[in-house]
């Protein structure tokens, strides 16, 4: 059981499987190489101009392209660790943020850090802590942002599992130094197709352009879009039944010895480890076929600190009886 990868645990919405192989023919032509159909959906999903979207061959496609538009890229840390190595391989400069104690943004560090100019990305929610930045927070970046005359990149690929509490979209609709992500692969259960979307002003949109390679999206991802944007029902199935396991997860790891465990607004928990380290606990699950991501990899982690997701509740139950009898 993978509690590596945090992917919405209801799997492939009906009907999806069929809709693909009724459209397979596609795969006969190139796509449409401004995909107007594509940024059509989205648009709509996003509720959004179709001159605002941006789409790519995933998230990290966009986030690639658009760390290549500015010269310098800061960071809290820890944080995905593909906005360090993507901004590495084009030899920016990174300037690296620490969260506090309970991985949460320090704006005063921020405020000390961001210059002219910079690219700015936050994951909200990050990974792998699970945070999601609070609303009147995120504004006040967002105004530092842009009295700096920066610019933010919010990177929400685990948007859809997090509380209606605020859509960061309609938040900061009229900003030009704003891009927010999203994608398919965590929320719609398809990372094989790497399909990624996101917002931002046209005039950005134009100036992206210049840097994005022709075709990026495969015609399968582009078919998936006529069908997942459109299924209400499961969307609103998953984010309900994903909330009630993490709550329910959220108590019963909080039961166990010898961890500390981080609450989350998303489909994933960080876990601290008070006693052994993640080797030995990686292993020792492995022996009941249960695999988590170790976290000592992600810069300002060190290898006392575990990932786990949220799965089907039968899964769940069996981690959470594996940590005990490792833990406890």
């Amino acid at each position: 059981m993978d509690f590596s990868s945090n992917i919405n645990p209801l799997g492939l919405m009906e009907g999806l499987e069929e809709y693909i192989i009724k459209n397979l023919y596609k795969l006969s032509f190139y796509p449409d190489i401004k995909y107007r159909k594509l940024k059509k959906n989205v648009a709509e999903y996003l509720n959004i101009n179709e001159n605002e979207v941006i789409v790519g061959n995933g998230a990290v496609e966009i986030i690639n392209n658009i760390i290549l538009m500015f010269n310098r890229v800061v960071v809290f840390v820890p944080c995905f660790s593909e906005y360090i190595l993507r901004a590495s391989v084009f030899k920016k400069p990174v300037v690296r943020i620490p969260l506090d104690e309970e991985f949460k943004v320090n704006p005063l560090l921020l405020e000390a850090n961001l210059k002219r100019g910079d690219l700015l990305i936050l994951g909200n929610p990050n990974n792998p802590t699970g945070f999601r930045i609070k609303k009147q927070q995120l504004i006040k970046i967002v105004e530092m942002v842009e009295d700096k005359e920066a610019f933010l990149l919010l990177d929400e690929a685990f948007y859809e599992f997090c509380e209606d509490d605020y859509d960061s979209i309609s938040l900061f609709y009229d900003s030009k130094n704003v891009c927010i992500i999203r994608a398919a692969t965590k929320f719609f259960a398809l990372p094989g197709i790497r399909l990624g979307y996101a917002f931002a002003s046209k005039d950005f949109v134009k100036n992206y352009s210049i840097y994005e390679l022709p075709w990026s999206v495969n015609a399968v991802a582009e078919i998936a879009s006529d069908y997942i944007f459109k299924n209400k029902d499961y969307i609103i199935k998953s984010k309900n039944y994903v909330k009630k396991q993490r709550e329910m997860m959220y108590k019963k790891l909080n039961e166990i010895y010898n961890i500390k465990v981080f609450r989350t607004d998303c489909n994933f928990f960080l876990l601290k480890l008070l006693k052994y380290d993640e080797e030995y606990v990686f292993e020792r699950l492995l022996e009941k076929n249960l695999l988590i991501r170790k976290c000592s990899d992600f810069e300002g982690l060190d290898k006392s600190y575990l990932r786990v997701a949220v799965k089907k509740e039968k899964e769940n139950i069996e981690l959470i009886e594996g940590l005990k009898s490792v833990l406890n």
